[in-house]
C-alpha cells in the first residue's frame, strides 16, 4: 500500500491526539500499548513550525548555524574534507550546494560532504545530556534540503530547532557508548525528521523515513576509542546522509522496518536498552527548546578536555612555567576518563583524531602553547619533545564527585606538585560558550571570523553574516551558500 503524501487534517488530528495521549502515559509506551516512538516523533515532527518557536530560539538557531559554518570553513583544506567534497562533486548534478564551492550535489551528498567539514575540527557546538553529541551535526541536512525544496529561511530555522530537539531528547534518554555504540545514532532520527519535514511529508512518511534511517545505519563506538581515524570526523556526516536519503526514500513510498524502536529485535533490545521519552514536553507552545541547551565551543577540542585548557594555563602561570611542575593529576568524570584518558594510544597520539580526544595531550599542549587552536594539532606538535616528556608526567583518574556533576557541569581538577614541594590545584567546571555562560553575537562573529580567516576577508565575512543573522527574512536559500566559496 502506497504511503499518502497530503493526509486530512482529521488523518494529522488523529496522529497528535494518540501521541499526546501516550506521551501523557510514558508506563503504557514501555508495555508497548499506544503509538510507537517513531510514530509520535514523526507526529511531533509534522506539527512543527516556525511559528512555534520564541524569538530567544530563532536567535539561538541562528548563532548555532553561524558556527557551524564558521566551522566548516575552517577544515575546508583538511585532507578527510578535500576527500568527501571531491566525491560529492563528482555526482556531476543536484541542487544542493557543497560547502567552499559554487557547485551543487544531490541533496544527501552535500549533507555528507558539509557534514564532514562542519565536524573535522571538533570546534563544532556541543551537547550533553546522558550521552554528549554534537547536533549541528544535522545543520548540513537541514540546509542541503532546504536549498533543494526551495524552502524558506524561516523553514530552515525550523528545521534546525527540530533536529535538535529530537537528537537531544535522546541523548537524554539513554547512554549507547557504553553498550558499544556511537552516538551519531541519534542523529538518524534528527537528520531525517528534519529533512523529511523540509519536503513536507506525511505523518506516516516521517515515520517510514525514522524506521528506514535507524535500521541499516547504526555505528559502532570504535570510532572513538583507541587510535582515532578519520572516520572520528565523518561518522555524524554519514549519519546525516543516511537521514536525507530516508526522507528521500520514505516520499517515494518506500517502507522500513517497524517497530523499529519496541521491535522484538529493535533498538531498545538491540542498541539501547528500553528508555521512555516524553514527546509532550517537547519544545513548542511556551515549553523551551533544547537548542538552548547547547554549549558553543571556545577550543577545538572534544568536551570532556574544554575544562582542561583554562585550568593547565592557570596551573602554568601560578607554577611558573612547565618546568616548574614535577608531577600532574587530571581528576576528570566517567566519560572523560572512558574516552580522553584510559587508551595507551591517547598518552602518545599519532593522529590528529586522536590528539583532540586525548586528555593528557591537549593539558600539556596548553601547558606549553597558553592555548588550544584549530593548528594545536599540527604533525610537528604531535612529535614535540617538549610536550612528550611533559605527558609522561601526567596521569588521569576519574573522580565519581567529578561525574556526579553532569549534565550541567563538565569538569576538570588539576593538581600539580612542583619541584620545590608545593602543590597548585584548579577546577573549571565550564568555560565561555557552555550555557552557563553563553556567547553574545559579538563572541560568535569573532569566532566565526577566526574560523573564516583565510577564506574570507573581512568584508566578505560581514557580508556573510549579515546574511544569516537575517535569514528568517529570506523567500528561499538560493545562492546563500555560495557566499561562502
Amino acid at each position: 500500500m502506497r504511503i499518502p503524501t497530503d493526509p486530512s487534517r482529521r488523518q494529522v488530528a488523529a496522529w497528535l491526539a494518540a501521541a499526546a495521549s501516550l506521551a501523557a502515559a510514558p508506563a503504557r509506551a514501555a508495555s508497548g500499548d499506544g503509538p510507537p516512538l517513531a510514530d509520535r516523533l514523526a507526529a511531533y515532527a509534522h506539527a512543527l513550525r516556525f511559528e512555534d518557536l520564541d524569538t530567544a530560539t530563532v536567535e539561538t538557531a541562528k548563532v548555532h548555524l553561524i558556527d557551524a559554518l564558521g566551522c566548516g570553513l575552517a577544515a575546508l583544506d583538511a585532507g578527510p574534507v578535500r576527500i568527501c567534497r571531491d566525491i560529492a562533486l563528482s555526482d556531476g548534478a543536484g541542487a544542493a550546494t557543497v560547502l567552499g564551492t559554487d557547485r551543487r550535489s544531490s541533496p544527501e551528498l552535500a549533507a555528507f560532504a558539509n557534514g564532514v567539514a562542519i565536524r573535522y575540527a571538533d570546534f563544532n557546538d556541543v551537547y550533553v545530556g546522558r550521552e554528549p553529541g554534537h547536533p549541528s551535526d544535522a545543520i548540513a541536512a537541514c540546509l542541503a534540503v532546504a536549498e533543494a525544496e526551495r524552502a524558506t529561511g524561516r523553514e530552515l530555522i525550523a528545521s534546525i530547532a527540530l533536529a535538535y530537539e529530537i537528537n537531544c531528547r535522546l541523548l537524554d534518554a539513554a547512554e549507547v557508548t557504553g553498550r558499544g555504540w556511537d552516538h551519531p545514532v541519534y542523529c538518524l532520527p534528527a537528520s531525517a525528521l528534519a529533512s523529511g519535514r523540509l519536503m513536507r511529508l506525511s505523518p506516516e512518511a516521517l515515520t517510514q523515513a525514522v524506521n528506514l534511517a535507524i535500521n541499516g545505519h547504526i555505528a559502532m563506538n570504535q570510532t572513538r576509542v583507541q587510535t582515532l581515524s578519520d572516520w572520528k570526523g565523518v561518522a555524524d556526516a554519514e549519519a546525516t546522509r543516511a537521514g536525507v536519503f530516508a526522507a528521500r526514500l520514505a516520499r517515494a513510498g518506500l517502507t522500513g522496518p517497524a517497530p523499529i524502536f519496541e521491535g522484538r529485535a529493535g533498538f531498545f533490545k538491540q542498541v539501547s536498552g528500553p528508555f521512555t521519552v516524553d514527546v509532550a514536553t517537547f519544545g513548542g507552545e511556551g515549553r523551551p527548546f533544547r537548542i538552548s541547551r547547547c554549549g558553543i565551543k571556545p577550543y577545538p577540542a572534544q568536551v570532556y578536555c574544554l575544562t582542561a585548557i583554562p585550568a593547565a594555563i592557570d596551573v602554568v602561570t601560578e607554577a611558573g612555567g612547565v618546568d616548574a611542575v614535577q608531577s600532574l593529576r587530571i581528576d576528570t568524570t566517567h566519560l572523560g576518563y572512558v574516552t580522553a584518558g584510559r587508551d595507551r594510544e591517547k598518552w602518545r597520539p599519532t593522529t590528529k583524531d586522536t590528539a583532540d580526544h586525548s586528555l593528557p595531550y591537549i593539558t600539556a599542549r596548553a601547558m606549553l602553547d597558553g592555548a588550544i587552536t584549530n593548528d594545536s594539532y599540527a604533525p610537528d606538535r604531535l612529535s614535540d619533545p617538549a610536550l612528550l616528556a611533559l605527558i609522561d608526567r601526567i596521569t588521569v583518574a576519574e573522580d565519581p564527585a567529578l561525574t556526579a556533576m553532569q549534565p550541567k557541569a563538565v569538569p576538570n581538577r588539576l593538581t600539580a606538585t612542583l619541584r620545590d614541594g608545593r602543590e597548585i590545584v584548579r577546577q573549571v567546571d565550564d568555560v565561555p560558550g557552555f550555557v552557563s555562560r553563553p556567547m553574545t553575537r559579538d563572541d560568535v562573529e569573532r569566532k566565526f571570523r577566526m574560523n573564516a580567516g583565510k577564506r574570507l576577508d573581512p568584508l566578505e565575512a560581514r557580508r556573510v553574516l549579515d546574511a544569516f543573522w537575517t535569514i528568517d527574512e529570506r523567500p528561499d536559500l538560493s545562492g546563500l551558500l555560495a557566499l561562502l566559496s
